[in-house]
């Protein structure tokens, strides 16, 4: 209940301003300013530190172009707020206005309390029609928003700019990288503070990762139908607030621990890079609570129906789609971009369902307002951007379609590579992989590097389970194993799951290996999925979305050090400039330029590959590269049984061989050499 002091407490019009949006804290006293062009009155609410004890009400007192604002003289760091916003109640033009719903500030920088699932959350009576009006209070049930110091010593840390030729990525999530790990204090696991201890940081460092890139950390909702079944939202796609990190990564609730954390990374020379869900937000479509945009101006933050506003418009699959075509949306989502860059210091973000961020009225638009946005902006357009190319609308699927500086997720690398190493007769498609799938990327002067190649991420199988089950093992999920997609293009090499057969182990460890040798050694950018370099399985779930267990969580109890030693030494094979990661692809340069690298595809008795070679069921891949300056090198990706390979002509370095342990050799050959089956080798001349 509200304090009967609230009077006492009064706006200075002196001091406030419209220009920044969300609390901002100066010393001397906090500026609030809310964007919501269609309301007609906003009330701040301050709450004490219980999170239930509604201090203060008072109405933003001035507006400015849709911005609502005021500034209060004593009100500091930890102070608790949120918002109620009056406005048209009439969902058949698209407003959505309900001051009974208190609100979060879509510029929250932190957040106190838990959201706890009750009717009184929804804008409407639930079991009754969207249209009818729900008076309940909200604000027991809802997480506060708290203003916060931007003070902290960075002291001399700074942005790392890992060139995309050495860059090397490791798709991980905060709790599941460290809730099982031994070396890491059991009162951190699960947090920043476990992700960016020494264990951690070590192994990183041992396997070559330059650049961690974490699934969801911005606070996200957990979903009600989940909870009910005894299920979470682990991945966190589901986003809440754009600024706030999610409270259950912080062993302290404050967001300094992240900012520690990117200290920590980048001192060990990591970069950090963010899964960020900018193309929709929790509240779902005019049937889900009315937590924050929605309440706050439905008709600006959301694309709506143009036949019906009181319908969303849903190309995410997840209910609503962000109106990024709004000046003011669009500035809240680079506003948020900055902040995580100039404030918390990280160096990049990978963008969820990024075709979403490009449609336009005339549909996806890679010329779009977000992307030219980004590309014009000082600060964005120099950290590390990736797209995930593709969203369930119409038209969403845009692989090699996006603007330089991005660069985009190559599912067509994944599925190839896959179906490759399963013996499926993908000798013709191989090429283009190993080559940075220039088909797809060399255009519009875009770089070798466009490509992020990858066989498993968190989304399907993990590496270990693509060799290990045929089909899906779901049931997990509770959905009586219809959920995630059955294109897994994997093979479990003679038994469904765990099995103690050698031979079984010994050619899944084969196939591993060449996969991950296939990623490291390619034209573009590597990035593997968390575990894989150590034979992470999930039991054959290939959506575990919903599984915050042990399913999902890393076992570095059982983890195969052959594997781990495998990544280690590619990855410092690459990183020593003796593959092929450069920014120009393959074959397209003169063979008198300098640095140029010519390319000839090989057959087996060393003799370049004639037509009828592509289609002799030949499962063994050579290819020689020929520097113009520095020496030659031959790669040879065998598929198929054991093979014999004539050399080129001369004296050569039998470099890499993913059948030896450890698969960094340095062994002389010339003439005929022996290639295992299901193996990597490469050779310098």
């Amino acid at each position: 209940m509200r304090d009967e002091i609230s009077s006492s407490l009064e706006f200075d019009p002196a001091n406030a301003r419209p220009q920044r949006l969300g609390a901002e804290y100066d010393g001397e006293g906090t500026n609030f300013a809310l964007f919501s062009e269609n309301a007609t009155r906003v009330e701040l609410c301050l709450f004490g530190p219980d999170d239930q004890t509604e201090t203060h009400r008072l109405d933003l007192p001035a507006m400015e172009g849709g911005i609502w604002f005021g500034w209060l003289p004593r009100i500091k760091p930890g102070q608790r707020y949120g918002y109620r916003v009056h406005g048209p109640q009439s969902p058949d033009e698209g407003h959505r206005f309900n001051p009974a719903k208190l609100l979060l500030d879509p510029y929250a920088r932190e957040l106190s309390g838990w959201l706890k699932w009750d009717d009184a959350l929804f804008g409407y009576t639930i079991g009754k029609s969207d249209l009818d009006f729900d008076s309940r209070d909200s604000a027991p049930f809802m997480p506060k928003a708290v203003v916060t110091d931007p003070d902290f010593d960075w002291e001399a840390d700074r942005a790392l700019n890992h060139a995309w030729e050495k860059t090397f990525i490791y798709e991980a999530h905060v709790k599941g990288l460290t809730m099982r790990h031994p070396g890491v204090v059991e009162a951190d696991r699960g947090t920043f503070r476990g992700l960016a201890s020494p264990p951690v940081i070590e192994h990183l460092k041992r396997i070559g990762v330059t650049t961690i890139e974490l699934l969801p950390v911005q606070s996200f909702l957990q979903d009600r139908h989940l909870q009910e079944k005894g299920l979470s939202n682990y991945w966190g796609y589901n986003t809440l607030s754009f600024f706030a990190p999610y409270r259950k990564y912080l062993a302290t609730g404050e967001m300094r621990e992240v900012k520690e954390a990117v200290k920590r990374f980048h001192a060990a020379g990591i970069e950090v890079i963010l899964d960020v869900v900018y193309n929709h937000t929790a509240e779902g479509n005019e049937m889900g609570p009315t937590l924050s945009f929605r309440g706050i101006d439905n008709a600006s933050y959301y694309v709506l129906s143009p036949e019906n506003p009181r319908h969303c418009f849903d190309v995410t699959g997840t209910g609503n789609t962000v109106n990024v075509a709004h000046p003011m949306v669009l500035r809240m989502l680079l506003d948020s971009l900055r902040y995580w860059v100039e404030v918390m210091h990280v160096d990049g973000f990978r963008f969820d369902l990024a075709s979403t961020l490009g449609r336009e009225a005339t549909g996806f638009e890679r010329e779009g307002a977000f992307f030219a946005a980004i590309r014009q902006d000082p600060v964005l357009s120099q950290v590390k951007l990736i797209a995930e190319p593709w969203d369930v609308g119409e038209g969403g699927y845009q692989v090699g379609g996006f603007p330089w500086p991005f660069r985009e997720w190559n599912d067509k690398f994944r599925d190839d590579t896959r179906g490759f190493w399963r013996r499926d007769g993908l000798l013709q498609a191989m090429p283009q992989r190993i080559l940075g799938s220039p088909v797809q990327f060399a255009h519009s002067d875009r770089p070798a590097t466009s490509s992020i190649n990858f066989v498993a991420a968190h989304d399907g199988f993990t590496l270990w389970d693509t060799v290990s089950y045929d089909n899906k093992h779901n049931d997990a999920n509770g959905e009586d194993n219809r959920d995630g997609h059955d294109h897994n293009v994997s093979h479990n090499l003679g038994a469904e799951g765990p099995t103690e057969d050698p031979g079984i182990l010994e050619a899944r460890r084969r196939r591993v290996k060449a996969m991950l040798a296939t990623v490291l050694l390619a034209q573009g950018v590597p990035m593997i999925l968390s575990g894989d370099e150590h034979g992470r399985s999930q039991g054959g779930n290939n959506n575990a979305y919903a599984q915050d267990n042990e399913i999902s969580w890393t076992d570095w109890e059982a983890i195969d050090d052959e594997l781990v030693a495998a990544v280690a030494d590619l990855a410092a094979f690459r990183m020593a400039g003796d593959g092929i990661s450069r920014s120009r692809f393959a074959g397209e340069d003169e063979a008198t330029e300098a640095g140029a690298m010519q390319l000839t595809w090989l057959n087996l008795a060393g003799a370049p590959m004639a037509e009828g070679d592509w289609h002799s069921g030949q499962e063994c891949l050579v290819v020689r590269f020929d520097p113009v300056e520095g020496g030659s090198m031959v790669m040879a990706f065998n598929a198929g049984d054991d093979a014999t390979l004539t050399l080129p002509e001369g004296e050569w370095i039998r470099r890499i061989d993913t059948t030896a342990h450890p698969v960094a050799t340095h062994v002389p050959e010339q003439g005929e050499a022996g290639i295992g089956w299901q193996s990597v080798v490469v050779w310098t001349a």
